[in-house]
């Protein structure tokens, strides 16, 4: 579908500013777009493109202080002859189209529910808001719509608290109360970012049948142009606040024209063959004459299949660094009604396995399946409940405190959220000496601020950001510092968790890189843990898929990816995109 006949919404010359520090940013400059009745439209670009914010304007949500829609017309169609302009409306007549007309689906499901009340409470709330119906009814209504979006004990999760259900059904209950007055057009800003790759699926098959069953029009925001060729009928393409590209979604992946759209779809990990380096954004933007054969040398130079063989036997030629020995973790639960025993969780559940000297090793499963648990077990920021963990021969398990505060500077680990890992009081320059002060790493303070600017040049940043905070980064810059940090205590062993799954693809990209020039230079052994297996597969020269606390499968990285034995690791296989596949 075109989204040229019928539309549901059609935007004309959109521009928004925002004010700063007395400073006025253009955000969107003269947007222009329309979708059609029953048509998936999907808006991608990275952190800043301009198309969270579209989203938001369509629903009238930044139209106050900072944010100013500075000209343009959003058309809603109540019909197909009678259009709204949505900026000409009061608050209260926005208010009766937002949820009844209208509705969003937001990123992150847990702060977008409210965590003292209970999941279908939130729901028949916003029933009762628009519709003259009663408790009763909109309870059962509620029953209904979670049923239509594939909710687990619909009851049970109607009097469930947000945080007693996993991430994908907290999205789906953003999903049931995005339907529940029957909206004509819904918007899905980056709804599957942080979820994994089966629940991604789920998610996006479940939007498709919504879609379907209803006529809906959707409007589908995110960075990860795999995700949209999986659901999209047409793909707007956002850079800078601009639109640079507008395609049917088989017109964008097989004849992309701006350079920025071919950026996007190449800095993925390729699943079919191992790139030596991932292909950035920023090399295609900065195409000219020169760059251009470099970027051709970056796509052509693959890891051959004999060079890999090579480099496992070597690599495999000696004693494990580490060796891990039936390790299990327990929680308590409590009591069970009528019970007198007391029940246990088991996060870990007899793990053993052997990392190299030099080898980078994927740790792969989804949430709850006990990966973080273990990458924080081997440190000992959480303590096992059985087995044992040998270091070099040295079982850290005998380790007393200070013992073990010695071998953490051989032992670091890089945070998924890297905001949360740095002390928004210091500045980037004391956040990286700070860890060397403790150790006793350097002279005197301006010997390590000299290795503090000499590791931010590492990562790709320089000395005038020293005295900067966290805040005034973006998030892939954030993470090159926790990068930074790690590197400061002159580590052997890292242990990367989840490193770059909330970033664009592209500083995605970027970070990769990174992690695989400094195992070159400084010979790191790495774990590296995550839940997409495109990622770890590009990195990693083995991987462990773990499911419910166990080990399921183990294997050299092609290997597993060609011929999996075990169903759940085809099921993570078949979950990854398609377009990532190609």
């Amino acid at each position: 579908m075109s989204g040229k006949q019928n539309p549901i919404i059609s935007v004309h010359d959109l521009s928004i500013s925002f004010i700063s520090d007395g400073r006025e940013y253009v955000a969107i400059k003269d947007v222009n777009f329309c979708v059609g009745q029953g048509e998936i439209v999907g808006i991608v670009g990275e952190s800043g493109s301009g198309k969270s914010v579209t989203a938001l304007s369509l629903m009238r949500l930044i139209n106050c202080p900072p944010g100013k829609i500075k000209k343009g017309s959003i058309l809603f169609y109540e019909n197909e002859h009678t259009p709204v302009d949505l900026l000409m409306l009061s608050e209260n007549e926005m208010l009766k189209m937002r949820g009844r007309r209208m509705s969003m689906i937001f990123q992150e499901p847990m702060t977008s529910l409210n965590p003292v009340y209970k999941c279908g409470t939130q729901v028949s709330e916003v029933l009762k808001l628009h519709t003259k119906i009663s408790t009763k009814a909109a309870n059962e209504k509620v029953i209904q719509l979670f049923k239509e979006v594939l909710l687990p004990r619909p009851e049970e999760i109607f009097n469930a608290y947000p945080h007693q259900i996993s991430g994908g059904q907290k999205q789906r209950v953003m999903i049931a109360m995005a339907l529940a007055c029957n909206p004509s057009l819904l918007i899905a800003d980056e709804p599957t970012t942080a979820l994994d790759v089966t629940v991604q699926k789920t998610i996006l098959e479940l939007i498709k049948n919504i879609r379907d069953k209803f006529n809906l029009s959707i409007i589908f925001i995110t960075h990860d142009l795999g995700v949209i060729a999986e659901l999209a009928d047409r793909v707007i393409v956002m850079y800078k606040g601009e639109i640079i590209e507008e395609n049917s979604v088989d017109n964008i992946f097989s004849n992309p024209k701006h350079p920025y759209t071919k950026g996007l779809i190449a800095c993925r990990p390729d699943m079919k063959k191992r790139l030596r380096q991932l292909p950035t954004v920023s090399d295609f933007l900065n195409a000219s004459e020169n760059s251009e054969t470099k970027l051709n040398q970056i796509l052509k130079q693959t890891i051959t299949p004999e060079e890999r063989k090579l480099n496992h036997s070597i690599l495999y030629d000696s004693e494990p660094i580490l060796r891990i020995e039936n390790l299990s973790k327990s929680y308590p639960l409590g009591k069970r009604l009528f019970s007198f025993k007391h029940q246990n969780f088991k996060a870990l559940n007899d793990i053993s396995f052997e990392v190299y000297q030099g080898e980078t090793l994927g740790l792969v499963g989804e949430s709850g399946c006990g990966k973080t648990t273990l990458g924080r077990s081997i440190l000992r920021l959480i303590e096992p409940s059985s087995g044992r963990i040998f270091y070099r021969h040295q079982d850290l398990s005998l380790l007393g405190s200070k013992a073990l505060r010695s071998l953490r500077k051989d032992i670091q680990i890089i945070f998924q959220d890297p905001y949360s890992s740095l002390n928004p009081k210091l500045t980037i320059g004391d956040a990286i000496t700070e860890p060397m002060k403790v150790h006793g790493i350097g002279i005197n303070t301006h010997d390590r601020k000299n290795k503090a600017i000499a590791l931010l040049e590492k990562v790709g940043m320089n000395a005038s950001q020293l005295n900067r905070y966290p805040h005034e980064f973006s998030g892939g810059q954030r993470q090159r510092i926790v990068i930074a940090r790690t590197l400061a205590l002159n580590p052997k062993f890292i242990i990367c968790d989840e490193p770059v799954s909330a970033l664009d693809v592209s500083v995605q990209a970027q970070v990769l890189n990174l992690l695989n020039d400094l195992k070159k230079e400084f010979g790191f052994t790495y774990i590296f843990i995550s839940h997409d297996l495109s990622v770890v597969k590009f990195l990693a020269d083995r991987i462990i898929i773990m499911k419910s606390g166990k080990i399921v499968e183990i294997n050299e990285a092609d290997a597993l990816y060609a011929n999996p034995e075990n169903s759940y690791t085809r099921k993570l296989i078949s979950s990854i995109p398609q377009c990532i596949n190609q």
